[in-house]
């Protein structure tokens, strides 16, 4: 189920269930277990456990955790599953780094981790959990998880204008900008922007470029675009180019990214069979 566009300018929201089999023996339990692998996304991506029973699992650098989630920036070795034994239920929100400094109180501690979201929250976390369980439809839900993540945006401190700045113009050129060009484009020095932004966001100002180009070439890739044509559209020198930067954010190949059915990737995110209704989810960009 994805969220309605304008509920909060900058956040994703998208529901997700995954029902158990009315019939389920010891044999079926393999069948049953849901595991995706992410890849790396230019927000910061929240996953709120709301199943009955075991629930879901993160996987992260052979650490396995139960229970809701909030993943960082570039990510390393994450896995997302569980059983459906109980039947799985989620809720998805993706961040912009401008809105997460106030969400979870510093973007920059995310980069790179996957931690459970009551170490980030405390009891809110469970408090927020309990509300989104007892709600009886998704746009509750979609209702609620905006007005808990909007009384802690205005609650809180956000990112140097000039850094939030230079991220909106970022994603708006898909990746596709020189830090010189953006420093200008603030009113800071290249230096002043580099060291804020790095500080502020979690990564350079080139690292995250990265991560906006490589964004908009995997939902090419997903979409069924030929890695050649990707690589051009997306302003890679040539398709090896390309190979480097997938293999770099996700540890496999393009056209592994374009078959495999990516968390990450929002339009084709969860299999037909992990979603309720199919999957679709569009996002507010910030």
């Amino acid at each position: 189920m994805p969220g309605k566009p304008g509920r909060l300018p900058g956040v994703g929201m998208a529901g997700f269930r995954r029902r158990a089999p009315a019939h389920m023996d010891v044999a079926m339990l393999d069948v049953a277990m849901m595991d995706i692998a992410m890849v790396a996304h230019p927000s910061i991506t929240l996953f709120m456990d709301l199943s009955e029973g075991e629930g879901l699992v993160h996987d992260a650098h052979g650490r396995r955790e139960r229970g809701s989630t909030v993943v960082g920036l570039v990510p390393r070795g994450l896995r997302l599953g569980g059983r459906a034994t109980a039947g799985i239920e989620c809720l998805q929100i993706r961040l912009s780094p401008v809105l997460a400094v106030a969400v979870f109180g510093a973007s920059t501690d995310l980069s790179g981790t996957v931690v459970s979201l009551e170490d980030v929250w405390g009891r809110d976390a469970g408090r927020t959990e309990d509300r989104l369980r007892a709600a009886t439809s998704w746009d509750e839900r979609f209702t609620i998880a905006a007005e808990v993540l909007g009384r802690r945006i205005s609650a809180r401190p956000s990112l140097d204008p000039e850094v939030a700045a230079a991220w909106r113009l970022m994603r708006a050129g898909r990746g596709r900008v020189r830090v010189d060009s953006l420093a200008n484009e603030v009113g800071w020095s290249r230096q002043r922007l580099w060291s804020r932004f790095r500080s502020q966001i979690g990564l350079t100002p080139k690292h995250a470029a990265r991560l906006v180009r490589f964004d908009h070439a995997a939902h090419l890739l997903a979409a069924g675009n030929a890695a050649a044509q990707v690589a051009a559209a997306s302003g890679y020198a040539d398709q090896a180019h390309l190979h480097r930067e997938v293999k770099a954010f996700t540890g496999v190949t393009p056209t592994a990214v374009a078959a495999a059915p990516w968390l990450a990737i929002d339009d084709v995110a969860w299999p037909a069979s992990f979603a309720d209704p199919p999957p679709s989810t569009h996002p507010i960009r910030a």
